[in-house]
């Protein structure tokens, strides 16, 4: 399986060093915005091909799959030039600006016969595919509230900047939208229940941002101070509050931020049921805590041993020996490539573009009441 990347930032590079890792896929080429930042890229990674253009990316026939890790803008048309041209798609997230946009995609990946994914990597945690075996057998008894956060320091300051911060780039939610997704995705990943309300409260922190000469690559400002050039205005979120209700009655409450000191990319979850509590720290992810009112809270490690199948099919290492955030893309893209594998049946552990699409639909409600001040259905 001959694999391409368009998008030669932070998150190009995580894909490319998760692809290599993967057996039976070869990473053949990368393309940038521009022939010198292909090249680059090219030479970082060690791939053989620097396209010239995106154009010249999906004319290439031994391309079997691109994976699109360009500014959420680009990610609808290049999602549907892709599938045009025969290609199976992994697109990070979201998978388009607007639902309409999705809906679009999602009948085209339909129609095509490829397998399109987005990259909701956090699902392949291990221990949260064993949290999502544990729910479905009814260990925790029946799922009554689901509560956590997605925080960040990355942009703290006023002169933290990236195009993430701007609509015209990123969409109308940044924080929601960038993180928040994920810890939503998984909520309903592992609980097997669908939000169905959503009431948001929404802060922009820095109504302009300095943004300094030329680009900044995402998270890379922190590593030093940089020259602002102008202010520039800004209306995305830099955090917000999330009251939710799921299909079988459960609440919900996330606290999403990209402003929160000391909190480097730290997910937290806990999903109560009838009998039983599961606490999750993805700055500590080898390891779970399981809470009961009748005996003393347990701890259980990562370890093929003492997890379920289905968390073992996402391990490659013993107990003891640590799988965090680097290994949750490779494993994504090995349910994707087993799925490719199987002609587009078997397992889809990842996540589809329905499903991508069904979190744009979140982010519309997240938006709505947020600015209108009420409960919105999703």
């Amino acid at each position: 399986m001959k694999v391409a990347i368009t998008g030669t930032g932070f998150m190009g590079a995580v894909h490319a060093e998760a692809l290599k890792r993967l057996a039976g896929v070869e990473l053949i080429g990368i393309q940038g915005s521009t022939p010198e930042k292909s090249r680059a890229a090219a030479e970082r990674i060690e791939a053989p091909r620097a396209y010239e253009s995106w154009e010249a990316l999906i004319a290439d026939e031994e391309v079997d799959t691109v994976h699109i890790t360009t500014p959420n803008r680009l990610h609808f048309s290049q999602s549907m030039d892709a599938l045009n041209a025969g290609k199976h798609v992994m697109c990070e997230k979201p998978l388009a600006m607007t639902t309409d946009e999705s809906r679009e995609l999602v009948r085209l990946a339909e129609a095509s016969g490829r397998v399109a994914g987005v990259n909701y990597n956090l699902r392949f945690y291990p221990l949260s595919i064993e949290a999502k075996e544990r729910v479905a057998r009814g260990d925790i008894g029946d799922v009554r509230s689901l509560v956590g956060s997605y925080q960040q320091d990355w942009l703290l300051y006023e002169t933290d900047y990236n195009w993430r911060v701007l609509a015209e780039e990123q969409g109308a939610l940044r924080a929601v939208a960038d993180i928040g997704t994920h810890w939503i995705d998984l909520a309903q990943f592992i609980s097997g229940e669908k939000v169905t309300r959503v009431f948001a409260d929404l802060r922009t922190v820095y109504d302009t941002r300095k943004r300094p000469l030329g680009e900044v690559e995402t998270f890379s400002g922190k590593l030093g101070a940089v020259e602002a050039t102008e202010s520039v205005p800004v209306t995305t979120d830099d955090m917000g509050c999330l009251t939710l209700r799921f299909a079988n009655g459960a609440r919900g409450m996330l606290f999403v931020s990209q402003v929160t000191p000391g909190k480097k990319n730290c997910l937290r979850y806990e999903i109560a049921g009838s009998s039983a509590c599961l606490e999750f720290d993805s700055e500590n992810p080898n390891q779970i805590v399981i809470g009961s009112r009748e005996e003393a809270n347990a701890i259980l490690l990562k370890d093929p041993s003492l997890n379920s199948p289905a968390a073992r099919r996402f391990m490659d290492y013993p107990g003891g020996h640590s799988e965090g955030y680097a290994d949750s893309f490779k494993m994504c893209f090995r349910a994707f490539y087993q799925c490719i594998a199987a002609g587009g049946g078997g397992m889809r552990d990842f996540a589809t573009f329905q499903d991508g699409h069904r979190e744009l639909e979140l982010c519309e409600a997240v938006l709505k009441s947020s600015e209108e001040g009420r409960w919105i259905d999703v």
